[in-house]
């Protein structure tokens, strides 16, 4: 599933003891004369470009306040305390999941988005919200592995590939513990929807073994120390390795684990006491209008889910195997952890901290 710094990736947080604990608690945008002037969007920061916000505002006359968040557990705290009212988020998959178990959203007026027509068809019927009820696909991608080819020159397809004693020094991570131990659970044999308290505990050798190998973790903007010459291998997201391969494709591959691949899905959704859901559906058309979702192809390359935006972009944007993978790879979304999502962060605190000592 955002903090960028030209397009970078987002930084992915994991639910935790927010899922176990707090949530356990608690066409042309067509606007009314009456209707709100302004819109509470709550998002990831810099992952809707600036032009497309002030372009809304143009035509539809309403005021986006955009205020920002680093990660899913940050939004559901900030959410749940109910200091502020917002009308849209952008959960990723599996939050979308504990939202709708909650009660936290509220079900979409499909007849106020024409342009939902413009959503490929398989994004309707993924699990964490079948039909769309909820949610709206903004963005999806991929986590994988880049590679500057220039220094790592034995074959790379997998995850142990990446925690080489070569390699040591050289590596950077996303710094996000329900992504770093489903990698070690699928060295493992086991998928995303294997998670418990057994197949989670079962990572910690493998943890043990990974951590102090890497220099890294950055989930902010991963590519950044790859450019930059600090390391020369990485797993990071498909957006931060699209761009790595736009600018020296003959330096940068980015690579899929042959032992399957996280694929996200970011998403707007707009809360149960959302003080303004017309505004709220009138953004969320808009963004889904192909020429306008074509413009954060641009700006953030990751997988578009708007068939029409797809259509515009340029073959070399189409052809960047980070954005759109060729083939048929292993790819797995995310669900609802609940109260394991506490042990995973507990485990990986643990093993990241004795590694760095």
């Amino acid at each position: 599933m955002r903090v960028f710094t030209i397009g970078s990736a987002p930084a992915r947080g994991m639910l935790a003891a927010l899922t176990a604990l707090a949530l356990g608690t608690w066409a042309h945008p067509t606007v009314a004369a009456d209707a709100p002037s302004e819109l509470n969007l709550f998002a990831w920061s810099e992952y809707i470009p600036t032009s497309v916000i002030e372009g809304f505002e143009k035509e539809s006359g309403i005021k986006v306040n955009y205020e920002e968040y680093a990660s899913n557990e940050e939004m559901l705290a900030k959410l749940v305390s109910g200091a502020s009212k917002y009308d849209l988020l952008q959960p990723s998959e599996y939050t979308v999941e504990a939202l709708i178990k909650e009660d936290r959203l509220q079900p979409l007026d499909k007849s106020k988005l024409p342009n939902l027509k413009n959503v490929e068809a398989w994004y309707t019927t993924q699990a964490h919200d079948s039909g769309l009820k909820y949610s709206v696909p903004y963005m999806s991608g991929t986590v994988g592995i880049v590679v500057n080819k220039e220094k790592v020159k034995e074959p790379v397809t997998g995850y142990d590939d990446v925690f080489k004693d070569a390699h040591k020094g050289r590596i950077v991570v996303l710094d996000d513990a329900v992504e770093i131990v489903t990698w070690a659970m699928a060295t493992q044999g086991k998928g995303p929807a294997q998670v418990n308290s057994e197949n989670v505990a079962a990572t910690r050798p493998v943890l043990e073994r990974w951590l102090p190998l890497v220099k890294v973790y950055d989930s902010d903007s991963p590519k950044t120390a790859l450019l930059n010459g600090d390391v020369d291998i990485g797993i990071v997201w498909s957006g931060e390795g699209a761009i790595l391969v736009n600018e020296a494709p003959e330096k940068f591959q980015y690579i899929l684990p042959k032992e399957g691949a996280h694929m996200f899905i970011d998403s707007l959704a707009i809360p149960k006491d959302a003080p303004h859901p017309e505004a709220a559906h009138a953004f969320i058309d808009y963004l889904l209008r192909p020429e306008v979702s074509r413009k954060i192809s641009e700006e953030f390359p990751y997988t578009n889910p708007n068939v029409g935006a797809r259509k515009l972009l340029s073959d070399k944007e189409r052809n960047n195997e980070a954005s759109y993978p060729k083939g048929s790879p292993r790819l797995e979304i995310f669900r609802d952890m609940g109260p394991t999502a506490v042990e995973i962060d507990e485990l990986f605190t643990d093993v990241k901290a004795k590694s760095a000592s």
